[in-house]
């Protein structure tokens, strides 16, 4: 009986020294983790810069979805507002290191349409009333600003798990539209496309596995990917003919399609593309040739060509004009633009991985994608 208030005593003592262990330890590691967070988006960051092999706009886009997906897990954060702060913030960082790579930007705001979303959803506010007050919304929008400062502790969980089925989305994309080449090229058809593209590669190798077809590779000059595509068909026995840019107008004539990849497609439903893409296209339009345009939806951006000028890339004009050439070159100034601009009335059809879609429907596929308010991060 004596001992035994002493022996509680010392528990009692004990005990506050070892929730503040406890709670030493759990900062070092929640610092530890965000250490380890930050260098990895510096890493990306660094890759996005580098001049030479970039990753590919869907790799790109995954990694992108990967970070901001660690962010919510390991961020410091009590609700949605300071949790979109924060994915705005690293997101404006990773979208200022390579600004042509418009895929970083896309995947931040879908992300950013998630976080909204699952609030929504904790606070009972189902996407059926959302869409009946769409109109409302858009004659009132002036005056309305949702609180986002209400803390759910259910929201980071959710959150993380939407992200988790966008990644598993990413991953099926190319497939997806690989899918639906047999509702587009039909056999003994003649199809042009220019440069190199994954996405059209996928779409052509699947329509091959049970159509014979004939398809003319422009080279894309001055880099040329159109060989490396022709070369990778051959070897599908697809029968491939590579030409120059050059002969495009004049061989159009024989062509029934015209299938291509694009980098970017804009909010007005234009692509920025590989450079020589614009001549193919008004030559098809000439022609009255159709154009389908392969690409993803992680590719459709809610920015315009005037916006910003992140879309005008250069490089240097070596391959046009080798250094060699000295005299010449100190009297002309050669400038070697990397992507072209075509206008979305000279495109007859986007597949896409949910579907073909005209250029006119790319403002709804905008709303559901992205958020009005999340356009400029």
């Amino acid at each position: 009986r004596v001992q035994t208030p002493f022996l509680c005593s010392s528990a009692a003592q004990q005990f506050p020294l070892l929730s503040l262990v406890v709670g030493k330890m759990s900062v070092v590691t929640a610092t530890k983790k965000e250490s380890e967070l930050s260098g990895q988006i510096e890493d990306f960051v660094t890759l996005l810069k580098r001049g030479g092999e970039r990753p590919r706009s869907e790799e790109a886009a995954r990694q992108t979805v990967g970070l901001l997906r660690r962010i919510v897990a390991h961020g410091r954060w009590d609700n949605a507002g300071e949790l979109m702060d924060l994915i705005r913030k690293e997101g404006r960082r990773m979208t200022a290191a390579q600004p042509s790579e418009t895929t970083v930007g896309n995947m931040v705001r879908r992300v950013l349409k998630i976080v909204r979303e699952e609030y929504g959803r904790l606070r009972g506010r189902s996407e059926e009333s959302d869409q009946q007050e769409s109109l409302h919304k858009l004659l009132t929008s002036g005056g309305l600003n949702e609180d986002f400062n209400t803390h759910y502790s259910p929201l980071r969980a959710n959150v993380i798990e939407a992200i988790s089925e966008l990644l598993i989305e990413l991953e099926g994309t190319t497939d997806n539209i690989a899918m639906q080449a047999l509702e587009h090229i039909h056999s003994n058809e003649v199809i042009m496309t220019i440069g190199y593209s994954h996405t059209v590669e996928a779409f052509l190798k699947e329509a091959a596995r049970k159509r014979k077809f004939h398809v003319i590779v422009a080279e894309c000059a001055p880099f040329c990917k159109g060989h490396e595509m022709a070369v990778r068909l051959a070897k599908e026995d697809i029968e491939t003919t590579v030409m120059s840019d050059a002969a495009i107008f004049a061989v159009m004539s024989r062509v029934n399609k015209v299938i291509i990849g694009t980098k970017t497609i804009l909010a007005n439903g234009a692509l920025i593309a590989v450079s020589g893409t614009h001549t193919l296209a008004l030559a098809a339009k000439h022609h009255s040739t159709p154009l389908i345009v392969c690409a993803p939806m992680f590719k459709l951006t809610p920015q315009f060509l005037n916006e910003e000028d992140s879309f005008h890339k250069f490089v240097s004009p070596q391959e046009v004009l080798p250094f060699i050439e000295g005299e010449i070159l100190s009297k002309v100034n050669v400038h070697c633009p990397v992507f072209d601009y075509v206008p979305p009335e000279l495109i007859t059809l986007f597949i896409s991985n949910i579907g073909g879609n005209a250029p006119s429907y790319i403002y709804r596929l905008m709303s559901e994608l992205y958020h009005p308010d999340d356009r400029e991060l």
